[in-house]
């Protein structure tokens, strides 16, 4: 939702906090702790879990698999925890007709680069661009915005699945607010 007045433009931007990441990490941990235990069941010969059975699994070719998959899909979920925690890629769009300012703030992970924030004059966006790939399964809408001595900038949210008229609607009110053309392709 934009919270818009004649002068001033401000998009929030969702970040990796949505219920796929939730889904998918919580997915991801419950299998690869599944294929942990169950490899490590193997190497102990007896079972860690009552529900799983490791009597029938080898440990030498098998164990070995099913502990470096499971040992690998957690470290690999932890990750999008970390991503889910952090709020990787959350932020805002500003843009402030009165000061000329266009102010893009995003959330990276921790350390020395944390805050993305980009701050150029209003004067130097040239235009907004519009994006389509299409391919056999699935479409991909971007919308970029194009800035001197910048590369193309996106501005859509993380995950944000509009369908073309849509994206057409939201490229046209920003570039009406920002008095420049629209590129698409």
């Amino acid at each position: 939702m934009n919270n818009q007045s004649k002068r001033l433009w401000i998009e929030p931007i969702q970040g990796s906090r949505r219920k796929s990441n939730f889904f998918f990490a919580s997915i991801l941990f419950g299998g690869a702790l599944g294929f942990f235990l169950v490899g490590f069941s193997s190497y102990l010969g007896r079972n860690l879990l009552p529900l799983l059975s490791s009597q029938q699994i080898i440990f030498v070719p098998q164990g070995i698999v099913m502990c470096f998959y499971g040992i690998a899909g957690l470290f690999f979920s932890s990750y999008l925890w970390c991503t889910i925690f952090f709020n990787v890629g959350s932020g805002y769009n500003q843009i402030d007709e009165k000061t000329g300012i266009v102010c893009l703030f995003r959330w990276g992970f921790p350390g020395r680069n944390r805050r993305i924030f980009l701050r150029f004059p209003l004067k130097n966006v040239h235009m907004i661009k519009m994006e389509v790939q299409e391919n056999l399964f699935s479409s991909r809408h971007i919308l970029y915005m194009k800035v001197k001595g910048l590369p193309d900038i996106p501005l859509a949210r993380t995950g944000e699945n509009l369908n073309l008229k849509e994206m057409e609607q939201k490229a046209a009110e920003l570039a009406r607010f920002l008095h420049v053309s629209i590129e698409g392709f």
